[in-house]
């Protein structure tokens, strides 16, 4: 199957090329940019490029490769980063200040930039707005994700278009991920940041699939303002919508994954609140366990509420579980009144979803992750040999 998500976006291209574990995508798009960045206190080299590139506040192309983090490379791997800059610059006529950068592999591993000096002048000449431009573009910065990621959100007077890749190493505050963002609406700098900010604090920053965050994540937004002036604010809500697409991918394609975790808690005091009380359920290897069980042992997703830092009524608390279509109660202010048979045979399909009532206030979010199995260990045992 193929798609068109950042190639429906007016004035983007893309194409990319795989050679066994290593991939490489080049996207060309210009416009203003924006971008955000892992809080990882070891930030692999591209990171540290593009925090000083993206303050340009413009970009005319995206070059990324797979297979290689060129994390803890130290000198030449910042060096190297650069020179992937300069390749992606000289094959399609920009600047290479204002070519972003982005990698995805094994950490502590130089980059073999003669291939990627290589693929990159293969790749230059081919890039189109295809359905299957597009589908090996993002195919091409996969590692060990099972499908790649598109998402696009249309509305009357502009588009906006992503490609993303994800599948181990995701925590909160980014994950292994890396997302290109793209958009024909007509918006700065500033308000750009701003909206991808928020929207990455509401999405991306609520993934879980392991605990471990990356050295990598990078998520890119570039605006070429072919299709005119926006609103603000509704620009803002498609941004989240996008980026919340492309975040459910990333959480349902977890490494080893069978089921996808959805979290949302309620009646909180507020948001920051309602959000760590989400993250430290979802992340909670007890409650992917009994997930992948099938195993109706809500109590799991109490206590882990519980150790969340945040202050609620534990005898006021109400809890549901759903498969996506019907809904079960659990606890109803704080009186236990589980049907474990129903809740057992609302966990057999790909979705599990939790609803929480903290009864403390009026504030929500809504977090994502997925079960934890033996697959995961399988993979990431033996990721480097």
């Amino acid at each position: 199957m193929s798609f068109r998500s950042i190639c429906a976006v007016k004035g983007v291209k893309a194409y990319g090329m795989k050679e066994g574990k290593f991939g490489l995508t080049l996207i060309r798009a210009s416009g203003t940019a924006a971008g955000v960045f892992t809080e990882n206190l070891v930030k692999a080299a591209p990171i540290e490029l593009m925090r000083k590139q993206i303050k340009n506040g413009k970009m005319e192309a995206v070059i990324a490769n797979s297979g290689c983090a060129n994390a803890y490379t130290g000198k030449r791997g910042y060096t190297d980063a650069v020179a992937m800059t300069g390749y992606a610059g000289s094959a399609l006529g920009v600047e290479p200040e204002l070519v972003g950068v982005a990698s995805t592999g094994v950490i502590g591993r130089y980059l073999d930039l003669p291939l990627i000096q290589r693929q990159c002048k293969e790749i230059a000449p081919k890039i189109d707005c295809t359905h299957e431009a597009e589908n090996l573009a993002a195919q091409s910065i996969m590692t060990t994700d099972t499908f790649p990621k598109h998402a696009l959100v249309q509305k009357e007077t502009f588009s906006i278009g992503g490609i993303s890749k994800g599948s181990g190493m995701i925590a909160p505050n980014m994950g292994t991920m890396l997302a290109f963002i793209y958009t024909d609406a007509d918006i700065g700098a500033k308000p750009l940041t701003q909206a991808l900010k928020l929207a990455t604090r509401r999405t991306f920053n609520r993934v879980v699939v392991d605990g471990d965050m990356s050295t990598n994540d990078i998520a890119l937004c570039t605006a070429t303002a072919e299709s005119g002036k926006v609103n603000p604010v509704e620009f803002s809500q498609s941004l989240e919508e996008c980026c919340r697409l492309l975040a459910q991918q990333i959480a349902s394609d977890g490494e080893g994954a069978t089921k996808l975790i959805e979290v949302t808690v309620k009646g909180a005091k507020k948001e920051e609140a309602a959000e760590k009380v989400a993250r430290t359920i979802i992340e909670s290897p007890l409650v992917k366990t009994a997930v992948y069980g099938e195993d109706p042992n809500w109590g799991r997703v109490v206590a882990a509420a519980g150790r969340a830092g945040v202050e609620f009524d534990p005898n006021a608390i109400s809890l549901w579980i759903s498969d996506g279509t019907k809904r079960y109660p659990l606890v109803r202010s704080g009186e236990i009144i589980a049907d474990l048979k129903k809740a057992k045979e609302s966990m057999h399909g790909k979705k599990v979803i939790f609803i929480i009532d903290l009864a403390a206030g009026k504030e929500e979010a809504t977090a994502w992750g997925c079960d934890l199995t033996e697959r995961y260990v399988e993979i990431n045992g033996r990721y480097t040999t």
